[in-house]
């Protein structure tokens, strides 16, 4: 099937709407910050971030969304029915893709269901090496030099019912450089999450990207 901008949300060929996703209190958004710098350059044609979701006010990658003056609704994890008030939230706004930005939950399964083939994710490794429960950030990093790999870099994915197990849109590969450190590994990978988030939702956004299984075609 192919992705596209949902026909529900009755929109013209040239809107491009995007939700994003946080969590936790820690995260610093420069992924939203490369996303929204894209839509606002022109890179994602039509590319507008209509919504920012966190799960707590005290992140400051949520202060950054306020600042750059993207909407932004709160939705506690903890509440009763989050999965239910999650869907009305990013209902309202009619996205035509979800994109996870640090997002650490695992993402309702009634959530992947609704929106199937429509939530993105970037993972700071190699799919599908160094993925699973527990895996992000310098507990990635870190694995990869503790196994001595000598490639690593970043996926973007779609999201399924499982850990970094969604078919793959597109990866960005980055050497490991002798004596690298999580952390050193981990600023050259996110250099190259910045360039290859943008890039999958200009695919996406164009209408080049098409699913046949778990197989994802980027026509040229």
């Amino acid at each position: 099937m192919p992705l596209q901008p949902s026909p529900s949300a009755g929109l013209s060929t040239t809107d491009f709407r995007i939700t994003v996703l946080l969590s936790g209190k820690h995260g610093r958004g420069s992924n939203l910050a490369a996303l929204h710098e894209a839509t606002v350059s022109g890179l994602i044609p039509g590319g507008k971030i209509v919504q920012v979701i966190g799960t707590s006010n005290d992140s400051p990658a949520i202060q950054r969304a306020r600042d750059s003056g993207l909407w932004v609704d709160i939705v506690d994890p903890r509440s009763v029915g989050f999965d239910d008030e999650l869907i009305q939230h990013i209902d309202r706004t009619k996205p035509d893709v979800i994109c996870l930005a640090g997002y650490m939950r695992k993402v309702p399964a009634l959530v992947v269901a609704r929106y199937q083939h429509r939530i993105l994710n970037i993972h700071p490794g190699l799919l599908p090496s160094f993925a699973g429960r527990g895996m992000y950030g310098h507990h990635v990093h870190q694995a990869v030099l503790d196994y001595g790999a000598k490639i690593s870099g970043c996926t973007v994915h779609l999201i399924d019912e499982e850990y970094d197990t969604g078919p793959i849109i597109l990866q960005r590969a980055v050497p490991v450089i002798e004596g690298d450190t999580a952390d050193s590994l981990g600023a050259r990978v996110l250099i190259a999450e910045h360039e290859a988030y943008p890039e999958a939702l200009r695919l996406i956004s164009e209408g080049r990207v098409r699913i046949e299984g778990r197989i994802v075609h980027i026509k040229q």
